[in-house]
């Protein structure tokens, strides 16, 4: 191996072990993101300041969202990986289906569960469903950076073959050292994609127009996935790797679209009144 290759630092999938029963960092991961989002949230919704007056929902609303949200990121994540990723393989293996602890999910299937869950929890509360796509948006990247380490940690989602100084040999992905991408994407898609959003909360009071954050969510997203997809392994034999494009550059460019007219929709109406 290489001497300038950073050795990568093996880390057992799984946590705690009490007897029969394991649990993975995989799955801490995503509870440690639900959770912070989660608090994150019910902080946007406290704060009037940030919505020029009375917010579009309450603190409690924000509490009975929590298992909605959930659902939709673990129902929708798993049935996307499934449905986007590997059909074949889990049509021959659909007791594997539930088996979230071995990783495989697709954020673009937990996007769209969400948004389900956003659109009927808001129906069912009478609330405003673009604010509360917002709040649920400006939270979100929270879950992206953990569920980025979870990836790492996995071993999973691997970069491409690669003689950067920084690269990495992964378990089960060959003796050739790689990029470490999942870090790459949990640096944009959690660290940097939160600053540009609470910027956006705090400084521009982009709450005030309902769609702007979560227009701004999915631009921003889609161009920081797109841009990884360049440095991230191909998904072998999927029918979207065809020439530059990958699946996760196909996914991502309806998501740039939609979050651009959003954006553009929200400038051209009035502002949440103060109250």
């Amino acid at each position: 191996m290489d001497l300038l290759v950073i050795p990568y630092p093996v880390i057992d999938p799984v946590a705690l072990q009490i007897g029969p029963v394991s649990i993975r960092w995989y799955g801490l991961a995503y509870m440690a993101g639900i959770l912070l989002g989660w608090l994150y949230g019910r902080y946007l919704v406290s704060r009037p300041e940030l919505w020029g007056g009375k917010p579009a929902m309450t603190v409690p609303q924000a509490d009975d969202f929590l298992l909605w949200i959930t659902l939709g990121i673990v129902l929708g994540g798993r049935l996307g990986f499934v449905l986007f990723y590997e059909p074949s393989y889990f049509w021959e293996h659909p007791a594997e289906i539930p088996a979230v602890w071995n990783g495989g999910m697709s954020f673009h299937g937990g996007l769209l569960g969400v948004a389900l869950a956003v659109y009927l929890f808001a129906k069912i509360k009478r609330i405003n469903g673009l604010s509360l796509g917002d709040v649920a948006s400006a939270s979100t990247p929270f879950g992206l950076f953990f569920g980025r380490i979870a990836n790492f940690i996995n071993s999973e989602v691997v970069g491409r073959i690669s003689d950067v100084p920084w690269a990495m040999v992964f378990p089960g992905a060959g003796d050739q050292p790689r990029h470490p991408s999942q870090l790459y994407e949990a640096a944009l898609e959690g660290v940097v994609l939160f600053i540009i959003l609470r910027i956006a909360t705090h400084r521009y009071h982009a709450l005030t127009r309902p769609g702007t954050v979560f227009g701004l969510f999915l631009v921003f997203y889609g161009i920081f996935r797109s841009l990884v997809e360049f440095v991230r392994e191909p998904h072998a034999g999927h029918p979207m790797d065809i020439g530059i494009f990958t699946p996760g550059i196909v996914y991502s460019l309806p998501m740039i679209a939609v979050g651009a007219w959003l954006i553009w929709r929200a400038r051209r109406q009035p502002a949440l009144a103060s109250s």
